[in-house]
């Protein structure tokens, strides 16, 4: 059973008035942070600090990113309920949650076995249904392309061409482009088969590991 007290909702709530003051305005965006419960994601020794805007480690090298960093990524996709989205990165889940509870359709794709296995397991219990798949995500999911949203939850060296590939007509991929250590924010939008690139501010992910990512 997955608790979810007036505490922790109470916690999520300055999380949202927090990501509003960081300057996060799309409210189906803040309304799906308040919703998925967060401290369910993390294990009981890092429970206390499941509502600070901070990344965390998860196992496997990997960690649920900082919610500023979820909204952020999330906002520039401009989700649209039904929009079919792939999720580069499955990592905790947390990501997969709230693209669903925004209405998403979510293929979403794992390097890690055990994150994958695990994860797949988990959201379900939570109500929460993507399509699950484990493999090299830098390579996208070709067999199910193409998608309305692309979003890559890990930092690239370049941007794939297989996502670009796979990106429907006024479709848009959000993926973080550096190297190991900090990325720039990039939004790519197909329009009339060109490509439109726009750049944000520096983050830092764990790499993303594959065929055309980091090997």
């Amino acid at each position: 059973m997955i608790e979810d007290n007036y505490k922790q909702r109470g916690l999520r709530n300055k999380l949202v008035k927090k990501l509003r003051q960081k300057g996060i305005v799309d409210d189906r965006v803040l309304e799906a942070i308040g919703k998925v419960p967060r401290h369910v994601f993390f294990d009981d020794a890092l429970l206390g600090h499941a509502y600070e805007d901070k990344a965390f480690p998860i196992g496997e090298g990997q960690t649920i990113s900082q919610p500023y960093t979820v909204a952020f990524q999330t906002e520039k996709l401009e989700i649209k309920p039904g929009d079919k989205v792939l999720e580069i990165g499955t990592g905790s889940g947390y990501q997969a949650a709230i693209l669903v509870e925004m209405g998403a359709k979510v293929y979403t794709i794992e390097f890690q076995r055990k994150l994958y296995e695990n994860t797949k397991d988990f959201l379900p219990k939570m109500g929460y249904n993507p399509f699950f798949f484990f493999g090299d995500g830098s390579k996208g999911i070709p067999a199910k392309a193409p998608y309305d949203k692309i979003l890559v939850t890990a930092g690239a060296p370049v941007i794939p061409t297989s996502l670009i590939d796979q990106l429907s007509e006024g479709g848009i991929l959000i993926i973080p482009v550096g190297d190991r250590d900090k990325q720039k924010m990039v939004k790519v939008k197909k329009t009339s088969g060109k490509l439109i690139r726009e750049e944000f501010d520096y983050f830092a992910f764990v790499p993303l590991l594959g065929e055309q990512g980091w090997k």
